[in-house]
């Protein structure tokens, strides 16, 4: 059995060049490579392209890099996780391209494979498809989107053998196994290094073929940024609770279901072990289950798709961000609930840009969206300023076409049935009068 050579974090980093396309593991500070890359951060390795689903946190991370001013791009999905990023997009310091989570993963996985690119439904029709090449596979538009490869992968695992076989904890998996696989050079941050043969071959997810040097570094509270405890919300309102309750209504014993941020992230503490709902995470992870009651971060528990620590239930599993989407564009998630800035007539959602701001937050938004069985759409039923968020079409850049099945506001419930925008319901102590006067949209009235 071959030995993988073990080195600092220092030669480590002294073999990324300049100009290097540089991939990085991790979801948020979740298994992060966090020790490479602060190393990488206090040389003079410059105009890297850093390909990630975010740029860490600020000072954390990738965003130490970013604030050297080593990277001038970076490719992610959700760049809005570090402010430090968005300045240096707005800015144009550093040049960007977003991509839908799941697109992001497949693309990494595809690119690791040897597959010159593939064809998605999701983004079709969005801002982030201009450009690209379409076309009608079974009657449906895909999208084609090219494989993605580094000159080197920095990624963490929790345990690794000799032989560089890797072992991932929770949901650190989320990047990390495929970009284990894409690059001319892999660097495996890892928690512990044991004898080859200590590793039971069932428990290794990447084998050592794909691993070239091996780093041995102990993850500490502070390298985990926001991730490190629970955070206590803050009190809800009753509008929103009751918008998280009419959502709750709708699904059943056995249902797989998808929370977005935001009210939707309510539902979770409605959900009791009974219900048989299956919480699923597009960070890696099927069987969610609430906060933990002490406290604890991710040093000692999975963490969700808001970077929140959270608990396992029994039967509960974990996997990657590739399989993880798999799972959405495949059909087995059965109920997304969202947030949302605008719903039209047609079913279409607008959910993760508004106008005058970059666009550097997508997420796995439009994966869900597109992919769900049944997408419910939760929001205020105007803004603010009593601008209508149900209006005729939507106005704000799409996240997906068509694919609204529920709307619930504070106001009001609406359908689709045939299509067609319908009022169901009414919210507690709501008039029809009040609903009629709040909507832009028309819609048809069948209310039991």
């Amino acid at each position: 059995m071959k030995q993988v050579p073990q080195i600092t974090v220092e030669e480590a980093a002294a073999l990324v060049k300049d100009g290097d396309v540089l991939l990085g593991g991790g979801f948020g500070m979740t298994g992060n490579p966090v020790h490479l890359l602060h190393a990488l951060a206090k040389t003079q390795t410059k105009n890297l392209t850093f390909i990630g689903n975010n740029v860490g946190e600020p000072n954390l991370g990738g965003g130490k890099l970013l604030l050297n001013g080593q990277i001038s791009k970076m490719i992610g999905s959700f760049f809005t996780s570090n402010p430090d990023a968005v300045k240096a997009a707005q800015s144009g310091e550093v040049e960007y391209e977003l991509l839908p989570q799941g697109t992001l993963a497949e693309a990494i996985r595809a690119g690791g494979a040897g597959i010159g690119g593939f064809y998605t439904p999701t983004s079709t029709g969005t801002l982030i498809a201009k450009g690209r090449d379409t076309k009608i596979i079974n009657g449906q538009e895909q999208v084609f989107i090219e494989g993605i490869r580094g000159n080197v992968a920095f990624i963490r695992a929790w345990k690794a053998d000799t032989a560089g076989n890797l072992t991932y904890r929770m949901t650190e998996q989320n990047f990390n196994r495929a970009m284990a696989t894409a690059a001319d050079l892999v660097i495996a941050e890892v928690e512990e290094i044991v004898p080859v043969g200590e590793i039971d071959p069932n428990f290794i997810h990447t084998p050592g073929c794909f691993v070239d040097y091996l780093v041995e570094a102990k993850v500490s509270l502070e390298d985990l940024g926001s991730s490190a405890s629970v955070n206590r919300g803050k009190k809800v309102s009753e509008s929103r609770m009751q918008m998280a309750k009419r959502a709750f209504a709708e699904l059943k014993n056995g249902d797989v279901v998808n929370l977005g941020i935001g009210i939707p992230t309510l539902v979770a503490d409605l959900i009791k072990p009974e219900d048989g709902i299956i919480l699923h995470t597009e960070n890696g992870m099927l069987g969610v289950g609430p906060a933990p009651e002490d406290g604890g971060g991710a040093m000692d528990y999975p963490v969700n798709a808001g970077k929140i620590p959270v608990t396992a239930l029994k039967g509960s599993s974990y996997f990657d961000s590739a399989d993880s989407f798999a799972m959405i564009r495949g059909g087995h998630v059965d109920v997304a609930i969202m947030g949302g800035l605008e719903v039209d007539e047609k079913g279409n959602l607008a959910n993760w840009a508004v106008p005058g701001k970059p666009l550097l937050g997508v997420g796995g938004a439009m994966d869900l969206a597109s992919g769900a069985k049944k997408l419910i759409v939760t929001l205020t039923h105007a803004d603010p300023d009593g601008t209508s968020k149900v209006v005729p079409t939507c106005t704000l850049p799409l996240t997906a076409e068509g694919v609204v099945d529920l709307v619930i506001t504070d106001l009001a419930v609406f359908a689709y049935p045939e299509g067609k925008l319908t009022l169901i319901e009414l919210m507690p102590n709501v008039t029809i009068e009040e609903v009629r006067a709040k909507t832009a949209a028309q819609f048809i009235e069948k209310l039991s």
